[in-house]
This record gives C-alpha cells, structure tokens and sequence, in this order.
C-alpha cells in the first residue's frame, strides 16, 4: 500500500514539473512568483462616431381603396404594376344608389325654386323655405359623399401592388387595390439615445443594397420620434431615399450608415482586449502596482488595431498588452516595457 501511494505521488509531481510553461500561471500565483508583461497606457483620440443600421425599404405612404359601404364592382380600371396619378380614376362602383341621389337632390332642387318665388310673394313662411333649404343642403352632400364611394380616384401619385377583386365582385369591405408611393422610399431606424443631441431633421444617411452588390444611395432623415424606448435606450427615426429610377423596392434588404462626426473617446490596442468565451464580454487587465485587475469593459468601434472603449477605463490607466495568457486577477507583475505605441 504504501508503495502504490509513492507511485501516485511521484506521478503528480512529474506532471506538475513538465507542465507546459503557458499553463503554470495557477502554479505560479500560488507560488508568488513575478510575471513579467509588456503594458501600455489608455489614451484619449478624437474617433470616428459612425453607426449602421438594417431594416427593410418601405413605401413613404400607402393606401388601401375600398368603398365605405358594400356594392358591386363595376369596373376597375388599372392592374397590379401599373403607375397612377392623383386624382385618377381607379374603379367604378355601380351607380344605383348614386343615381337615386341625384334625381332626388334634383327634384328638391325643382321644388327649392318654386318655393323661393311663394316667399318672395309672402305666399309660404320663411321657417318653410328654410327647412326646404336645408334638405337640399343635406342632400347635396350625400350625393358627394356617394360619388365619392362611387368613383374611388388615386390619393397619390404611385404604383398599384395589389388588386384583390374582379369586375362584379361585391366589395365587403376589404381594399379593392393596395397603391403604393415608391418615390421616395424609407427606411425606419432604431438610434442608440447617445446620439440623440446629433441627430438632425436632415442628417445625411448612406445607404447599401445587397441585391445591388452594395450601391451607395444618399438618404437624410426625415423625421425624428420624440421619446426614448426604456428597454432598448434607442429612439425611432425615418430616413427618405430619393428613388427617381424607381429600382428600390418596398421590402428590400437595406442597410444605412449615419456619420455623427467625431468624438473624443479612449482607446487601447487591440492586443489588451481579451473576449469572455461564451459571452461578449471584453475584458483587459489594468496595472494596479505590482499587481493587475481583470477589468470588464465596454467596447466600441474597432479601427484597425485599436479598440474605442466607451467604459470601464480611464485615461492614463495601462493595460497590459502582452503576457496575458500566463495571468490570473491580481497576480504580481513586472512591467518590462511601457512604450505606448498609440501615441506615436
């Protein structure tokens, strides 16, 4: 028995000793031993704030033509694909109700005439002529109101992209035609609300089209949403894309690009920041002394081989830069070289 335990014991401290050199770093915490590690200092630099956003292209507006009550179709005068303009006939409804309207706004007309000449010659009441004044007033606007339902023209200059009835359908309710204002188009886009106070009625946008292999298009925002979404800290803007050529199209994959211009921000090499396994947490060790922290960050944009970092750091503060797969939080250190090479 006690040979075997000798065995078993000789067999950890070999392993112990022939332990690659990059996985002693528990071994050497526990022993005190010195690691020695290249460190830099977090500097502040003027950096780009541009953000991109996805979405899909939509109509700037869109109708759907119905008849405010049921009737029959009698004609439809345009197809799906067809270009319209404000004002133009789309369909026509049966006219009975329509012609039934005007023959009586007609004969109270007749009779409004006949009456004015009684009153004039004191022969009826000014309360009768009034009320029959009236009724023909009210009858006129019905008889708009059913030529309205009657005739349904185009409210915009657009695109027709649905027709869901025949000629001699009964509409019930649902659009007739579904009309669509392609020029322009816009994209909706949720902003991060720390570029609130830069974003601006007009801000130029460039925007990207897959299905174009990434066709530049100059948009600007067009209208801001006042309030600020608590779950996500964004708030909601629209960005208008001319589209004279009329080859965007609602429901394209887009992508948009809005420069905020520059801010001052703190950056480190890319060679400090260390990524969490299993999250996207970035982390980098900061040189406390003779020791280091493990520091949770928050990164930013990365341009090239640096990283912005928007908290977590603050100026003047090194990180080290090399040595860190041997380290542990607060093991001891040695810097052995501190050149900041993001100052050069």
């Amino acid at each position: 028995m006690k040979r075997v335990f000798i065995l078993l014991l000789s067999g950890i401290l070999m392993s112990v000793s022939c332990a690659p050199k990059g996985q002693e770093s528990v071994t050497e915490q526990s022993a005190g031993k010195i690691i020695e590690v290249t460190a830099e200092q977090a500097v502040t630099r003027m950096v780009p704030q541009q953000a991109e956003f996805t979405g899909n292209i939509e109509p700037f507006v869109k109708n759907n033509i119905t008849s405010a009550a049921a009737q029959r179709i009698e004609k439809i005068f345009v197809e799906v694909g067809q270009r319209v303009t404000r004002g133009q006939l789309l369909v026509q409804m049966e006219s009975v109700n329509y012609t039934q309207a005007r023959l009586q706004l007609e004969n109270l007309k007749v009779n409004l005439a006949r009456t004015e000449e009684l009153y004039k010659a004191g022969g009826v009441s000014k309360q009768q002529y009034d009320q029959l004044l009236t009724q023909v007033q009210v009858a006129g606007e019905s008889v708009r109101n059913i030529s309205e339902n009657t005739k349904l023209l185009s409210p915009i200059d657009g695109v027709v992209t649905q027709r869901l009835f025949d000629n001699g359908d009964m509409a019930t309710g649902m659009p007739i035609l579904v009309l669509m204002q392609i020029n322009p188009v816009k994209i909706m886009v949720n902003i991060s609300e720390e570029f609130y106070p830069q974003t601006r009625v007009g801000t130029p946008v460039e925007i990207t089209l897959d299905v174009y292999n990434g066709k530049k298009y100059n948009g600007k925002v067009s209208l801001i949403y006042p309030t600020i979404d608590p779950a996500t800290h964004t708030f909601q803007a629209q960005v208008t894309i001319p589209n004279s050529s009329g080859e965007i199209r609602p429901g394209m994959y887009a992508k948009a690009k809005v420069d905020f211009g520059s801010k001052e921000r703190i950056v480190v090499s890319d060679r400090a920041v260390i990524k969490q396994t299993g999250t996207n947490d970035r982390y980098v060790y900061v040189v406390d002394g003779d020791i280091v922290r493990y520091t949770k960050v928050e990164t930013g944009k990365r341009f090239g081989d640096i990283y912005e970092i928007k908290s977590g750091l603050e100026a003047g503060q090194m990180v080290v830069t090399a040595g860190i797969s041997r380290l542990v939080d607060q093991a001891k250190i040695k810097v052995v070289e501190g050149n900041n090479m993001l100052k050069q």
